[in-house]
């Protein structure tokens, strides 16, 4: 049985400062890379989805790259919210972008075929598939061969997750996003950012999964009108994918030494 692991690194959300609501995202972002380059550097790549930056700067996403290019795997990065088009073009000239506007493509694995989608809305903390989107996705879904397992990775999440202000930024036109995915059986798995905490599920008959930012993550009050950062500690993804399912494990890098010695009890 193949097995294919790779990594998913989501919302750095970088500045020129390298701060951002009295955390050290620079900080953060750097000792993830140092993390999964001792731990995990046998990943085929790692897919980073979204909010590379926080107020769209140049400088933050030059200081992003610097660390990205600093991964021992191939890295693929997607746009975010948070993202600003021009700059982020500038900064990752080599991402493919449909209509010399959004970002969306492909890339082909060993484990099948990675759709990336641009679901940022311009002005907007909440995303949105506009029909040229959806027509190339239909097209890009069409085209693979049903032996051959897609996973789609984008920004915000098509689902609610019961946190009320994280619903009021979701994705707002998932019914559209569903339909078209509606008859594709070979779309094995939904990766996404945005919610800055695990959350994982399935919707559609999709399996899906976000993990804890790499900067600042939304504290779980469900019912409040407002997103509150809390100090909960980032995390990256690591997932595996087999000819027969998906195994996803949450690092919790600026803790995965604080193992419990045992050989004495």
């Amino acid at each position: 049985m193949s097995v294919m692991k790779f990594i998913h690194l989501t919302d750095p959300h970088q500045t020129a400062t390298g701060s951002l609501y009295d955390v050290n995202v620079a900080g953060r972002l750097a000792r993830a890379i140092d993390h999964i380059n001792e731990t995990q550097a046998d990943a085929a790549l790692c897919m980073i989805t979204g909010d590379i930056a926080h107020w769209g700067e140049p400088e933050a996403y030059a200081l992003a790259r610097r660390q990205f290019e600093r991964l021992a795997m191939p890295w693929h990065v997607l746009i975010g919210n948070h993202d600003e088009r021009q700059p982020f073009a500038d900064a990752f000239p080599e991402v493919p972008r449909l209509d010399d506007v959004f970002f969306q493509y492909t890339r082909e694995t060993e484990a099948g075929r990675f759709i990336v989608l641009d679901s940022k809305v311009d002005g907007s903390e909440g995303g949105a598939f506009c029909e040229t989107r959806l027509r190339w996705l239909r097209d890009r879904l069409a085209e693979t061969p049903a032996s051959t397992d897609i996973y789609l990775f984008m920004h915000h999440a098509p689902m609610r997750c019961h946190i009320r202000a994280l619903d009021a930024v979701m994705l707002r036109n998932g019914k559209d996003l569903a339909m078209t995915l509606k008859g594709f059986r070979n779309v094995r798995h939904l990766f996404f950012g945005h919610l800055h905490r695990a959350f994982h599920g399935s919707w559609q008959g999709i399996a899906y999964s976000t993990v804890n930012a790499t900067a600042q993550q939304a504290a779980p009050l469900f019912d409040a009108d407002r997103v509150v950062p809390s100090r909960e500690l980032p995390a990256y993804a690591v997932a595996f994918i087999e000819d027969d399912g998906v195994a996803i494990h949450d690092i919790s890098y600026e803790q995965a030494d604080a193992v419990i010695d045992i050989a004495d009890n």
